[in-house]
């Protein structure tokens, strides 16, 4: 079985803000698969499905975001999974640009809370993690207001086409493998990276 999981806080004041886009990435592949994420377990919101040849639980803690690993532990401990090799992780990043969406593994949480809370919680860094891009286009003085915040109208487009690309990342994970994906997503755009 492979766990895949989003980062995000739970209530409707915090759905549609830059640090929720984890739970908006497990909601978009659940809707692709034909489920609903709504079995309470191990304090996260779960459904299982099929992609590819691979049983899959997708998952949303609901420890909120700084505790995500309390949640996934648990998980972890219920079902034969490995973080080495059947856990992916979905999360924002504040690092890089909106629609940027980029595959890593075994690196630090480099500040990202949640990251901190799933590396703490399960005793290694090494899981594969899909880091989606939410940095602001100007400086900001406070990067947590910023992150749960309603997301700007003029991103609506990028967030939709940045979840669709969440969503195949997952799927090449699952189907090809996390060098395939790698290469295909880590791949740097001419034009997009000036």
């Amino acid at each position: 079985m492979k766990l895949i999981v989003g980062l995000g806080n739970p209530g409707i004041q915090y759905q549609f803000t830059p640090h929720n886009l984890g739970f908006l990435a497990i909601d978009r592949i659940a809707q692709q698969c034909g489920v609903v994420v709504r079995n309470r377990q191990c304090r996260a919101l779960t459904a299982r499905t099929v992609i590819g040849s691979e049983t899959v639980l997708l998952a949303k803690p609901e420890t909120f975001m700084n505790l995500s690993g309390i949640s996934v532990r648990e998980l972890i401990a219920e079902y034969p999974i490995a973080p080495e090799s059947d856990l992916v992780v979905l999360q924002d990043e504040l690092d890089f640009p909106w629609g940027k969406v980029r595959v890593h593994r075994n690196r630090s949480a480099a500040g990202h809370h949640g990251i901190e809370s799933l590396i703490g919680a399960l005793g290694t860094q090494d899981f594969l993690r899909i880091r989606m891009g939410v940095g602001p286009d100007r400086k900001v003085e406070d990067g947590i207001s910023y992150l749960l915040s309603p997301f700007p109208k003029a991103q609506h487009p990028v967030i939709d086409a940045m979840l669709e690309s969440a969503a195949e990342t997952v799927a090449v994970i699952l189907k090809e493998g996390p060098a395939a994906a790698m290469n295909r997503f880590n791949r740097k755009e001419p034009d997009a990276e000036n």
